[in-house]
């Protein structure tokens, strides 16, 4: 293992995803892991899925292309592109299968140089990125998907108990 000032950035937020989203997960039953709070919202079975799908088909697909290719051109990758695959899936099953990728691929960027960081593809959307800003990108998914779960959760498990003062609460589960 490399020293930090060595390291690619966001590694450790990476690394500790798995264990957040398992602490959030440690009081849902699976009624509450497959509750969709509305139509066009995930559950956090569906969340789970949709990371499992996006380690393995985006985030490592993108990470071996910018270190195997000179300029590797990127599609834009849509979650609404993949429902099919989220709809239905055992939230257990897909959480056991991120964890497994999540840390593969943790160790993986453990053994990368931090020189790679300024390897460049190009985003069809966006342009030209460096791996260090897909990693942040990468860091800025997950935490919107532990802040998604963290409202499910807050909404299913703990506004209904909280009597009064729940009045004091506005959720966007």
């Amino acid at each position: 293992m490399r020293n930090e000032e060595d390291q690619l950035p966001c590694i450790e937020l990476l690394e500790s995803t798995p264990a957040i989203l398992r602490g959030l997960m440690s009081a849902v039953d699976h009624a509450d892991a497959i509750w969709k709070p509305a139509l066009d919202r995930f559950s956090i079975a569906e969340v789970l899925a949709h990371l499992s799908h996006s380690e393995g088909h985006c985030y490592r697909m993108r990470l071996d292309r910018f270190l195997d290719e000179e300029r590797p051109l990127f599609e834009p990758d849509d979650a609404h592109m993949h429902l099919d695959l989220y709809r239905n899936a055992d939230p257990e099953d897909v959480f056991d299968q991120f964890e497994e990728q999540r840390e593969s691929n943790v160790e993986y960027l453990l053994e990368v140089p931090a020189s790679a960081g300024s390897r460049v593809a190009v985003h069809k959307e966006y342009g030209e990125v460096t791996l260090s800003q897909m990693l942040h990108e990468w860091a800025l998914h997950d935490l919107g998907h532990i802040r998604q779960v963290a409202e499910i959760v807050r909404a299913r498990k703990y506004l209904p108990g909280a009597g009064p003062f729940a009045r004091g609460y506005t959720l966007k589960p």
